[in-house]
């Protein structure tokens, strides 16, 4: 149990003072209870909650001590090229100002201390606070919809519009079919219940300006990912595999994750139409159907705003095995299915929006079966052509790194089998996850050879910051501290630069390497390997003693948005094996890359507040307090040696696209379409 303090403190944060007001007048009993509800009240209900000086001095003190262990702090100042425009974010000069700066509401601060973390473009290093933001398809907070996706299509003579996408109506009409009555009675009369009429229309103008204007206003805003390109792109509809059957993503523009919009005002060409027409169509909010119920602003934020189990560390030693092994609170967030331990690294993107479930529309799903060996996250296929074989790969991740190991092999034998001699990787909104299932997917394509033996991995450094050191001092100095190694600091889970498992006694951090940094002095570990697990070669299981493709008959596939151990796998294997790179969709006067956010390994506070707490370190100045709310904050712990410039981080060298293919109305949010031109255009 927490001290009586602490649980002072969080009853006068949290607590509704209620003088004249009558009940009905509380902002969170207008939408509790109900499914469908105006942004503008969602904004009140958040609105409602005032800023309490001690939760905001709790939230940026943990968001700050937790960015001492962030690799990249320094360097995100200000990015080297390509990424010198992208990514100029000084994290301590801006908390200090939020730390001076008076809000009406805490939903303010929240919104404030979320896109100032945004702005390092690194989906690794998020803040989110459930309070405001959806943790999972489990949570209560809103999401803001429109039944309108939008593209970005390319006509014959090459230009480029924005469209109301060719399935909207088909997606909205399934998703929301309790709703879709709202948005056919909010069109202007000679559109009214014609909302079906929209789908597939040019769209001329966004509240009065041109369409790219709105675009390019939420690449600045929505984060996780370096490239402007790929930003872009988020504003636009695209298709995933999350688990096991193919998802529609509605992209930005149709999916908020806080209730910004209450409208917007569109001037559209309807298809085969040559007169323009004028809409305004109302975002609603939707509350997640599992979500605890609640009646008023004090019941809303006892179920959501407060602590719970995984919002902070524990002392592992005064806890069950299973509780410390279990998965990340962090995973919440995660763009990747959540694996049931935390035990395997992991390095995947944090995200305030839900991987979608809405389910791509049955015209677009490949008519063929997946094969017999395709898993959760994973579906091979094999093209028409009888000779390209295709893996969708929807994440590294899973519930289980052996079984996703497993199945990638035998799906790729399998493939060989039935006459695959030419491999397609669509690796299309991959958030990332196991890092050793990036490098063991490597190792099998491309066979043993001195990029994939030892391992297919690059090596990473951590930050040698002053509490990490004495983290990593305290288990040298007492290995009983953690006998079951499940501290992310145990030397037994580090390895050197040569690839050798560091002694339990080792302080890996030292000797300390010495930077300047964009004007300021850090400190990092030596060089540290890769760090698979232990079995044949690294791995759990033998891999092939040849290779199952040759590199010049492999393609990787995606909209930019691979990110982690995503981006791991597609970085080595365009930069060491010429593996070709395709980028679907994007804005054809933009550089396109292939892979938004690298990192090394991500982490997050919690984690790293259990390598405190267990090395009784907590009561250090230099220790993140316990978090006050139902927040995470992640980072990347660990930051990949580049392959080019092997002395640099590669999260901040070039992944120029081999082709950014340009989408038309038959091939948008189609992927066999899509295959088979990739097919067409990179194997004779």
């Amino acid at each position: 149990m927490p001290p009586l303090y602490a649980l002072l403190i969080l009853f006068s944060a949290f607590v509704v003072i209620c003088t004249d007001a009558a009940p009905e007048l509380d902002p969170c009993a207008v939408i509790g209870g109900k499914k469908w509800v105006a942004p503008a009240d969602v904004r009140a209900c958040f609105s409602s909650f005032k800023v309490n000086q001690t939760i905001k001095n709790n939230i940026l003190d943990v968001v700050g001590k937790t960015l001492a262990f962030h690799v990249l702090t320094n360097y995100e100042i200000k990015a080297p090229e390509p990424f010198t425009a992208d990514v100029h974010e000084d994290l301590f000069k801006d908390l200090a100002r939020i730390e001076n700066t008076s809000y009406a509401s805490d939903y303010d601060l929240h919104i404030d201390v979320s896109r100032t973390l945004k702005r390092l473009n690194d989906g690794h290093c998020v803040w989110a606070n459930a309070c405001y933001v959806c943790l999972n398809r489990l949570t209560a907070a809103f999401l803001n919809f429109l039944p309108i996706p939008l593209v970005l299509l390319t006509q014959e003579d090459g230009s480029q519009n924005i469209y109301i996408a060719p399935e909207a109506f088909e997606v909205a009409s399934a998703e929301f079919s309790d709703k879709i009555a709202v948005w056919q009675d909010a069109l202007p009369l000679a559109l009214k219940g014609k909302l079906e009429s929209l789908s597939g229309a040019k769209v001329v103008l966004i509240n009065g300006k041109p369409p790219f204007d709105a675009v390019n206003t939420n690449a600045l805003i929505t984060g996780s990912y370096q490239p402007f390109g790929t930003r872009q792109s988020s504003f636009f509809s695209s298709y995933g595999l999350p688990d096991t059957t193919f998802s529609y993503v509605l992209g930005d523009f149709a999916q908020q994750p806080l209730p910004l919009d209450d409208s917007v005002d569109l001037v559209i060409q309807r298809v085969h139409q040559t007169t323009l027409d004028n809409i305004t169509l109302p975002y609603r909010s939707r509350l997640n159907p599992t979500t605890v119920p609640f009646k008023s602003s004090a019941t809303y934020r006892a179920n959501n705003c407060v602590p719970v189990d995984g919002t902070n560390g524990v002392d592992l030693n005064a806890v069950s095995l299973a509780a410390s092994l279990g998965p990340s609170p962090a995973a919440k967030f995660q763009q990747a299915p959540v694996p049931s331990s935390r035990k395997h690294k992991m390095n995947v993107m944090m995200d305030t929006v839900p991987v979608s479930d809405i389910s791509l529309p049955p015209g677009l799903q490949p008519s063929a079966l997946a094969l017999n060996a395709s898993f959760g996250g994973g579906a091979f296929f094999m093209q028409k052509d009888g000779k390209t074989g295709v893996l969708v790969l929807g994440s590294f991740s899973g519930d289980d790194l052996d079984v996703m190991q497993d199945g990638l092999l035998k799906g790729l034998l399998t493939l060989k089998e039935q006459g695959a001699t030419q491999l397609i990787v669509d690796v299309t909104n991959n958030g990332g996850g196991f890092i050793c299932a990036a490098d063991w997917l490597h190792r099998i394509i491309i066979g043993p050879k001195n990029t994939t033996i030892p391992g297919a991995g690059l090596d990473t450094k951590a930050r040698a910051a002053p509490l990490a050191r004495l983290v990593v001092q305290a288990i040298a100095d007492d290995p009983n501290l953690d006998p079951f190694q499940a501290l992310l600091y145990n030397p037994l889970n580090r390895t050197n630069a040569n690839n050798v498992q560091f002694s339990a006694t080792d302080n890996w951090l030292l000797p300390p390497v010495n930077l300047e940094i964009n004007g300021h002095a850090d400190s990092f570990s030596p060089r540290l390997g890769a760090e698979c697990p232990p079995g044949p070669n690294g791995f759990a299981f033998t891999p092939p003693d040849a290779a199952l493709f040759n590199a010049s008959k492999v393609v990787i596939v995606s909209n930019g948005r691979c990110a982690s151990s995503c981006a791991l796998f597609s970085v080595t294997m365009a930069k060491e094996e010429g593996v070709k790179t395709v980028f679907v969709g994007g804005k054809n006067d933009v550089k396109q890359e292939y892979c938004g956010t690298v990192g090394g390994q991500s982490t997050d506070y919690s984690t790293l507040d259990t390598d405190i707490k267990t090395t009784h370190l907590k009561t250090n100045s230099l220790a993140p307090p316990d978090l006050l709310v139902n927040g995470v904050q992640g980072i990347t712990w660990r930051s990949s040696f580049g392959v080019r410039d092997a002395q640099q981080p590669e999260e901040f060298q070039d992944h120029p696209v081999d082709l950014n293919l340009s989408l038309t109305p038959d091939l948008v949010n189609n992927p066999v379409a899509i295959w088979e031109v990739v097919a067409a255009k990179f194997f004779v």
